[in-house]
């Protein structure tokens, strides 16, 4: 079972690079284009995933990662959002301190990390704070459902905790399998959960985004609400 990030240093040189070119490419991006990003048709979620990757899309939905949650895993301060068709990540370097419930419309390109596909926006103009709406209720699945059909979805989950890794400074591998097979629930460190005494054998419940890394499918916690260990 491949692992999210094997060592320090094997996350740094794989990642620093990348973040290199990124900064490299948003450095070269002319400031009118920031400052006023082309606007699209707005469609469903569903329908900007089946886009190729590059393709700019509007799309709107709710809030289901607050600003800034995942940031130490993700080296961002993005959030994601979900319509009734579907979910994905917004990738952004500015704080909007977005919650849960609100409700926003965001253009940006499709683009793939480490496998998750994402929306990457170059300029708070491009999301337009629409108001508030209902909460988004996740969708409870079995471990072994956690996959490619589920990545971007706000999902619940429940097994015994078959494996614990600590990845600090990025936060906690947590394997759990309900039986089905097994599925990573990984704990980014900027989530404010504390996995102290947690052990494998234990039953892990836990909320979160669906989402990938590599080759590993994974739920990721937004807080420590999210979590109940028994």
């Amino acid at each position: 079972m491949p692992q999210r990030w094997l060592t320090y240093t094997d996350r740094r040189t794989r990642v620093l690079p990348m973040l290199a070119m990124l900064i490299l490419m948003l450095a070269m991006i002319p400031a009118a284009a920031l400052a006023a990003p082309v606007a699209t048709p707005t469609i469903n979620i569903a329908d900007a995933r089946a886009l190729p990757l590059g393709s700019t899309v509007t799309v709107t939905g709710g809030v289901t990662v607050p600003s800034g949650v995942f940031s130490s895993s993700t080296f961002d301060q993005g959030f994601a959002i979900q319509d009734r068709s579907g979910g994905i990540y917004v990738s952004i370097a500015t704080n909007l301190g977005l919650a849960p419930r609100q409700q926003v419309r965001v253009t940006g390109q499709l683009a793939d990390s480490f496998g998750l596909l994402i929306l990457v926006v170059n300029s708070p103009a491009a999301v337009t704070l629409l108001g508030t709406g209902p909460k988004v209720t996740p969708q409870p699945l079995a471990t072994g459902a956690i996959s490619e059909a589920t990545e971007g979805l706000l999902v619940t989950v429940s097994g015994t905790i078959t494996r614990i890794i600590i990845d600090l400074p990025y936060g906690y591998q947590v394997f759990i399998d309900d039986g089905s097979g097994e599925t990573q629930v990984f704990v980014c460190a900027s989530a404010g959960i504390n996995v102290s005494g947690w052990a494998v054998g234990q039953q892990l419940h836990a909320t979160g985004f669906s989402g990938q890394f590599a080759a590993q499918y994974e739920v990721l916690p937004r807080g420590p609400s999210d979590v109940q260990v028994q």
